[in-house]
């Protein structure tokens, strides 16, 4: 996803910090050593462990904290977390260290740091990569899997790009003509002017069903919000056009349907970023699934739609 739209995002997201008063992201967390790293953990609520796997990738937790209400009087903790090289937790010296089976492994090393014998999974966008991944690999460990707008293979990623650049084009044809100059001048994907064009397309436009759901996002400046670095070394350095590296490779199809956990996916009618069109192809990939299209919603149905979203997985984590 496009990397300055994405920051937009965890800005409004982190508006919701002050909504009600739950534990404090900067302040109210602690660090675990996750496979030689120090990694920023923050808990919310008491009950079944859900560990929260944000996008991006490069996301820090901040961006999925508009789930917290989903904690209250539902017997649920929400576990959050800053993965490597994201937010409060520690960067590689390295930026080859970025890797998708990085982020599955700590997931384990997490679970086994936490000493929690099973856990189950939200895995938001890029986040749904690692949870559909630790699944494959640690199933036995996993009691349910909750694929939020999520991706099954680098083909769907791809869509998202050839999609977002589409309706840009179509939409905002000034700033598509001043991309495409910049383009054929040599930039690419990664180049901080390249990133400064794309931000010139409102979040809301690619992400949302209604857009006002998104004004006025609060920098609560957290640190490390969102690491560029991380996202185009897993994208590749023209990842908003041609993904490439752990991106433009990982392939869950053929492995869904094997997995024996209880298993929900749900997309938003309005994402134009992981798009019904291929979202819907999870009924065919994981049948045994239960799937759910948010008719009022975008890439953020916890934003858009909570209170319809939030008893579904209420409900889901009970079975």
């Amino acid at each position: 996803m496009k990397k300055n739209i994405i920051i937009t995002a965890f800005l409004f997201f982190c508006t919701c910090l002050f909504a009600q008063q739950f534990p404090n992201s900067v302040k109210d967390g602690k660090y675990y050593k996750i496979n030689g790293a120090n990694l920023w953990v923050v808990t919310v609520g008491t009950g079944r462990p859900l560990i929260m796997i944000s996008g991006g990738p490069g996301g820090a937790h901040v961006g999925l904290r508009a789930f917290d209400s989903l904690s209250v009087n539902r017997n649920i903790q929400l576990i959050y977390f800053d993965g490597f090289g994201r937010g409060k937790s520690d960067k590689a010296k390295n930026p080859k260290e970025y890797t998708l089976d990085r982020d599955i492994e700590d997931i384990e090393g997490l679970r086994k740091a936490l000493n929690l014998n099973t856990i189950s999974i939200l895995g938001h966008s890029y986040g749904s990569l690692v949870g559909q991944g630790y699944a494959v690999k640690y199933g036995e460990n996993l009691n349910h899997l909750i694929i939020a707008n999520g991706f099954h293979s680098f083909v769907m990623w791809q869509e998202n790009d050839d999609n977002s650049n589409h309706e840009i084009k179509e939409n905002y044809p000034e700033v598509w003509d001043e991309l495409m100059k910049y383009r054929e001048q040599g930039g690419i994907s990664s180049d901080s002017r390249h990133q400064e064009i794309y931000g010139q397309v409102p979040y809301g436009f690619l992400y949302a069903y209604n857009p006002n759901n998104f004004l006025n996002p609060r920098n609560r400046d957290y640190p490390n919000l969102f690491n560029s670095e991380l996202y185009y070394q897993m994208v590749g350095k023209d990842g908003d056009f041609i993904v490439g590296n752990d991106i433009g490779n990982f392939d869950y199809r053929k492995q869904l349907k094997a997995l024996k956990m209880p298993i929900l996916i749900y997309g938003g009618r309005y994402d134009r970023v992981a798009v019904p069109s291929m979202m819907v192809k999870y009924k065919e990939y994981c049948p045994q699934a239960k799937f759910i299209m948010f008719e009022q919603s975008g890439h953020n149905p916890q934003i858009e739609e909570p209170k319809k979203l939030f008893p579904i997985i209420d409900d889901f984590l009970k079975s």
